[in-house]
């Protein structure tokens, strides 16, 4: 018989031995966030870390995201030890002053008046604000490294609910949708496992990645009928004209095709408030499962790669830096030389 291994449970100030320098900074990174995200169904993005609360005072909040689904603010609170007052203070005083939505407390052991009180504050609040209550705890096999546990303690009341509603329903909806549904999924499942961001899976065709600025977004796209994979940039930004973007992006359309190593499709979508750039991928049947795995990959890669190129460009994105369109089309250029 197979050799196992036993479990063997660590002690967190052992691995974090400062709750603000060392475990906090590990909850803000991008991969403990992809974890975090899969947990609970949200799609994580750090804001920032100690972030002050109110133009005066003495108050910082340990960790802000947001959330990318609903564009809203996160607040995580965190502690080494077991839930206090003092923390549960803290967590009150931020969600107020950030007008956080979204309230994450992390601990090793939330004692039962705790989270009689995060699950009453689910009860009293509307919808749109949740409260998520998480238990850490680190365990190894062996000499291996520890590995953490998340486990929820407490949560929105209909929250695991609305979770199985949605998937329930698309199973029930239509074939294509439960099966973009089974792919995204597996998706996810595979993006957590390498500690990476993945949005919660839907039964839509598409699944939508933040690119640090509102307006824009990163999407995977299946088209069943058409047997195409897709990776787009939808540009339909609020504080920037989407059309004079997409044209500033497209002049320099060489220099982003030199730095990707192939070629991108630029469509302007005429009549439409937003336009695409993107990269396709011809001859793959959603229906055929066992290429799952090879669709879910080059998704992710595409990602992965648009997302190096165009996020610093998008982030840094000024209403100054569009004049070159201007001056394009003083000098013969103009929307119509955009190729669809």
């Amino acid at each position: 018989m197979a050799e196992l291994g036993v479990l063997q449970r660590v002690e967190l100030g052992g691995v974090w031995p400062h709750e603000a320098h060392h475990f906090a900074a590990w909850l803000a990174q991008p991969g403990t966030l992809a974890t975090l995200s899969g947990v609970l169904g949200l799609e994580l993005e750090l804001t920032g870390q100690e972030l002050a609360v109110g133009p005066i005072g003495p108050y910082a909040a340990d960790i802000v995201c947001k959330d990318a689904m609903s564009n809203t603010l996160v607040l995580i609170e965190n502690q080494l030890e077991n839930t206090d007052h003092r923390h549960l203070g803290h967590l009150l005083t931020y969600a107020a002053g950030l007008k956080a939505q979204t309230v994450i407390w992390i601990a090793s052991k939330f004692s039962d008046e705790h989270r009689a009180a995060m699950d009453w504050l689910n009860t009293i609040t509307q919808d749109e604000w949740r409260f998520f209550g998480l238990e850490i705890e680190l365990w190894r096999i062996g000499t291996s490294p520890p590995a953490p546990k998340f486990s929820i303690i407490c949560q929105p009341n209909k929250w695991s609910r609305a979770v199985r509603d949605q998937a329930a329903k698309a199973e029930a909806s239509s074939p294509t949708q439960a099966l973009q549904l089974r792919f995204w999924s597996g998706f996810r499942d595979r993006m957590v496992a390498k500690g990476q961001r993945a949005p919660k899976p839907s039964a839509q065709s598409w699944q939508s990645f933040g690119v640090g600025r509102t307006g824009f977004s990163l999407q995977g796209v299946v088209r069943r009928a058409e047997q195409q994979l897709m990776v787009r940039l939808y540009i339909n930004c609020g504080d920037l004209p989407a059309k004079i973007v997409f044209r500033h992006l497209r002049l320099r359309q060489h220099v982003i095709r030199a730095m990707l190593g192939f070629e991108l499709i630029w469509n302007d979508l005429p009549g439409k408030k937003g336009s695409v750039v993107c990269v396709a991928c011809a001859h793959c049947p959603l229906d055929d499962e066992s290429r799952w795995p090879e669709y879910q990959a080059w998704i992710a890669t595409m990602v992965a790669k648009m997302d190096g190129i165009f996020r610093d460009m998008i982030k840094t994105l000024q209403p100054e830096d569009l004049l070159d369109v201007a001056q394009n089309d003083v000098d013969g250029g103009s929307a119509s030389s955009v190729a669809h």
